[in-house]
């Protein structure tokens, strides 16, 4: 492996980091996740969810800019859908969304 390729790959990770997946724990739980990378030294953190987790991404969201960090701003908000494959074998499309926040 070259140095660039290394250096990539060290960059992906990196990225990879600074994502919070939310599911079916508790708000808080993601909460200090997101709270712990930005006291980590991260400069923006994502919060992605999908389907029934989308309005506990949000709560945490909320969570964060108007309890924890006062000055953290929300850079953007994306929504898509996804198609998921069932078990049985089917595919069924699912809402997501991605919502970034930076510290100034």
């Amino acid at each position: 492996m070259s140095e660039n390729e290394q250096e990539n790959q060290i960059q992906k990770n990196r990225n990879e980091e600074n994502i919070v997946y939310v599911g079916k724990k508790p708000a808080m739980n993601y909460v200090l996740a997101v709270v712990t990378q930005f006291n980590n030294g991260m400069k923006e953190v994502t919060i992605k969810a999908r389907g029934n987790a989308i309005s506990r991404a949000v709560d945490v969201k909320e969570i964060v800019v108007n309890r924890f960090l006062p000055n953290t701003k929300e850079v953007s908000i994306k929504t898509s859908s996804e198609e998921i494959s069932n078990e049985d074998g089917t595919t069924s499309k699912v809402s997501a969304i991605q919502i970034v926040l930076a510290k100034p």
